[in-house]
C-alpha cells in the first residue's frame, strides 16, 4: 500500500545507504531518517558515483517521499574544548555534504553540552552552524529539542529560539527545528495534558512553520523527569492520546514523522507495528479538546 503521510521510522543502513529505502518500504514507511555514517565513530564514509546514484533509485522503487539524516553522536557544537569543537565542525561540515550530494533536504541535530557556560555554549552552538551552513549549501538544519539531562542545550523553547536567531539573518532561513515528544515531555512540556497549551507556546516563542519533523516516542519515564527513554507508541508515560492528536492535527499533516522506538527481537515486525498504530490514531474519533 502506498501512504502520502511522511510517516516512517530510523532504518538501517548496514550493507550501505542504498539499502535503506528498501527498509523503509518493509515497514509501511513514506518517510525514514538514516545515519550517513556509522554514529558512534569519527571516520567519514566515502561516497561513491554509484552508491549516491544508487540511492536516489532506490528511494523512488520504495515510493519514499522524504528522507532526514541524523548527525553523530560525538558531535558537540558547543563544547569550549577547541580540539572538539574543530572535530565536530568538521564532522557536522561533513555530515551536510554528504547530505547534499545524496539529496537529503534535512539533517536532524542535537544542541551540544555547553560544560560550563551555557551562554557561551550557545554562542559556540551556532557559530558552528553558520559556518558549516556557509560552506554546505543545501541542505537544512533541524535542532532537536532535547530532554534537558547535564548540561544538554535546547530543552526550553526559548533557548531553541535563541539559537537559531544567535546564526545570521542570511542562513537563519536554513535552520528549523524538529520537536521529540518524549523529549518535550521529559523536559516539562506536558503533551498528555496540557496539549494545545504546549504547541500555542511552541508557536509564540518558535513558530510553527518552523518545525520540520517530529520524532513520535512515548517515554518510559515521569513528567518533567529530565530523562531521555524512549517506549513504544502508546505504551509509556505519555499513553496514545498525545499520539491520536499528533495523527489528526491538520497543522502537523504536511511535517514528516520519524519513530525512534525500541525495536525488539523482531524490527521489522514491530516497526510495523508502530507504524499501524500511529495510521489507525489517525482514523479514530477525534479526542476532546484539553
Amino acid at each position: 500500500m502506498i501512504h502520502d503521510d511522511l510517516l516512517g521510522a530510523h532504518v538501517s543502513t548496514a550493507g550501505g545507504i542504498e539499502r535503506a529505502p528498501a527498509r523503509g518500504r518493509q515497514i509501511g514507511a513514506s518517510a525514514i531518517q538514516v545515519f550517513t555514517k556509522t554514529p558512534n565513530q569519527w571516520r567519514e564514509p566515502v561516497l561513491t558515483d554509484s552508491r549516491i546514484t544508487s540511492f536516489g533509485e532506490e528511494l523512488a522503487r520504495a515510493r519514499v517521499r522524504a528522507v532526514v539524516s541524523h548527525d553523530s553522536y560525538l558531535i558537540n557544537l558547543a563544547s569550549p574544548d577547541r580540539r572538539l569543537w574543530a572535530r565536530s565542525l568538521a564532522s557536522f561540515r561533513a555530515e551536510l555534504d554528504r547530505c547534499r550530494v545524496l539529496g537529503v533536504a534535512f539533517v536532524v541535530t542535537h544542541p551540544g553540552n555547553f560544560m560550563r557556560e551555557r551562554r557561551r555554549g550557545l554562542q559556540r552552538n551556532a557559530a558552528a552552524y553558520a559556518e558549516a551552513l556557509d560552506a554546505a549549501p543545501g541542505p537544512r538544519i533541524l535542532i532537536e529539542t532535547t530532554a534537558g539531562a547535564g548540561t544538554a542545550l535546547g530543552a526550553t523553547l526559548e533557548e531553541l529560539a535563541e539559537l537559531r536567531e544567535l546564526v545570521p539573518p542570511g542562513l537563519r532561513a536554513r535552520i528549523g527545528f524538529c520537536a521529540d515528544t518524549c523529549h518535550l515531555f521529559a523536559a516539562g512540556y506536558d503533551l498528555a495534558n496540557a496539549w494545545h497549551d504546549v504547541w500555542s507556546e511552541w508557536d509564540a516563542v518558535i513558530g510553527l512553520a518552523h518545525l520540520h519533523c517530529l520524532h513520535l516516542n512515548d517515554s518510559k519515564t515521569p513528567f518533567g523527569s529530565r530523562r531521555d527513554r524512549h517506549e513504544l507508541i502508546g505504551e509509556g508515560t505519555l499513553g496514545p492520546a498525545p499520539f491520536r492528536r499528533i495523527m489528526r492535527d491538520r497543522r502537523f499533516r504536511h511535517v514528516i514523522k520519524i519513530i525512534e522506538t525500541p525495536k525488539g527481537d523482531d524490527p521489522v515486525r514491530t516497526d510495523r507495528r508502530m507504524l499501524r498504530r500511529l495510521r489507525a490514531y489517525a482514523r479514530s474519533r477525534p479526542p476532546a479538546r484539553v
